[in-house]
């Protein structure tokens, strides 16, 4: 089956044919490929056209596709079992990687999503302080639970709306949503609110409006209010966590959160999700204290073993400064192609991570992304995709190298890049 029929039979199936919206390629236009095979760098899809990927599963394949170690894990224990619905020794061997590599976690909760564990660190925090209010800022995404599915990024970003249907207000206006890097607007929300805040909760590093950077005062402030307010702080590490260093975006910028929400790397491309802190917090989760959570699959044998496999290779290997030179150039290249078009942009990156905004303004918040010319970068999408290069299809997300990207592929794909761009 080729990519325009599986799509057809996708439509009378699912809604919109995908399960999770932005892979409908709404805003970038087109119909949306099917892959069917990954290996390193590379994808290949329905139609057997092959791509190299910045995609990497949306950042939770830090390793590449399908690495030898990784899959014989897989392999060894999908033989022992499937599931168990009762506690299997890789928990307790990922949990001891968690707690040793996150400088913040001293006990972690496992679940099966990052959404799962945003909603379940928040309900945390509002059970430890009694209090109802949570602080996010515009433009971070921490899935689609409903206290923090308001004025989102990401998939939301994409389609124009601050939310969705289905949300009660009454909700809603428990969520206070302040500007991104903004450290005067948040400290204007504690002086007015500062006793009914339960949690502030930030992506460190924001990649779901595009890649944006936390300035330092930002996040030191954030620290010190919930410190003075006796709020927790809650980093939305899922994209950050093990992709920035060994211990996430907190290591990188030496603050450390109360909670830190896990995902995507963590799980080595199993479905996965984890929420760690302090000790003393995290004894008030079920069933050692009385906030409860529960998951039938969470901590599952076969995405415990293969994220305490691939937390093994990056602790081991340590792969980062490597990984951030490699990505480094690669920016620097793909900036001078656009340059040579005329084509105005910015590229914000950090680690191996990066997102390229049409415009000419410093992206440091949400507003400043919204500047961003999307009918260019759809363009500029389909264009790649003609000349086998894989990107988020959204302007607001981010673009990821693996380990498995080398100098040659990266290479390859700057002179696919340059084709593309040419057609502009």
């Amino acid at each position: 089956m080729n990519n325009e029929k599986l799509y057809r039979e996708a439509l009378q199936v699912l809604p919109g044919g995908v399960n999770s919206p932005v892979r409908a390629f709404k805003a970038v236009g087109g119909k949306p490929i099917f892959l069917v095979k990954g290996r390193r760098s590379r994808v290949w899809d329905a139609d057997g056209k092959e791509y190299v990927d910045f995609l990497a599963s949306w950042g939770a394949l830090i390793l590449g596709h399908a690495p030898k170690k990784i899959v014989k894990t897989l392999q060894d224990e999908a033989e022992k079992g499937l599931s168990f619905g009762l506690t299997n020794p890789h928990e307790v061997t990922l949990a001891k990687l968690v707690v040793e590599m996150v400088p913040s976690v001293e006990k972690v909760r496992f679940v099966n999503s990052g959404t799962e564990a945003t909603m379940s660190a928040v309900r945390l925090a509002r059970g430890v302080t009694g209090r109802k209010l949570v602080v996010k800022f515009d433009g971070c995404y921490h899935g689609h639970y409903d206290s923090l599915l308001v004025s989102a990024g990401s998939g939301v970003a994409t389609f124009g709306i601050p939310g969705t249907p289905g949300i009660p207000e009454e909700i809603a206006r428990l969520t206070l949503v302040l500007p991104y890097n903004d450290p005067e607007a948040l400290e204007k929300a504690f002086k007015e609110h500062g006793e009914e805040i339960a949690c502030v909760i930030v992506e460190p590093v924001a990649g779901n409006m595009g890649v944006v950077l936390p300035e330092r005062e930002f996040l030191e402030k954030m620290r010190e209010l919930t410190r003075k307010y006796g709020a927790l702080l809650i980093f939305d590490e899922v994209i950050t966590g093990f992709r920035l260093a060994k211990g996430g975006a907190q290591e990188r910028f030496g603050v450390e959160p109360d909670l830190t929400c896990l995902g995507k790397v963590l799980g080595g491309g199993m479905p996965v999700g984890a929420y760690g802190g302090r000790r003393e917090i995290m004894e008030r989760v079920a069933p050692e204290g009385d906030v409860y959570q529960a998951g039938t699959l969470s901590g599952n044998p076969l995405a415990m073993a293969v994220g305490a496999e691939t937390l093994k290779e990056l602790r081991d290997k340590d792969p980062y400064d490597e990984l951030e030179q490699r990505t480094e150039r690669f920016v620097r290249e793909l900036s001078k192609i656009l340059l040579e078009k005329g084509l105005p942009h910015r590229i914000n990156f950090i680690a191996s991570m990066f997102t390229v905004f049409f415009t000419e303004k410093e992206v440091k918040n949400f507003e400043d992304a919204k500047s961003s010319d999307t009918e260019l970068f759809a363009r500029f999408f389909r264009a790649l995709l003609e000349e086998g290069v894989l990107i988020p299809p959204s302007q607001f997300e981010a673009w990821f190298l693996t380990t498995a990207h080398e100098e040659e592929d990266l290479d390859e794909a700057l002179e696919r890049i340059r084709r593309a761009v040419s057609k502009l």
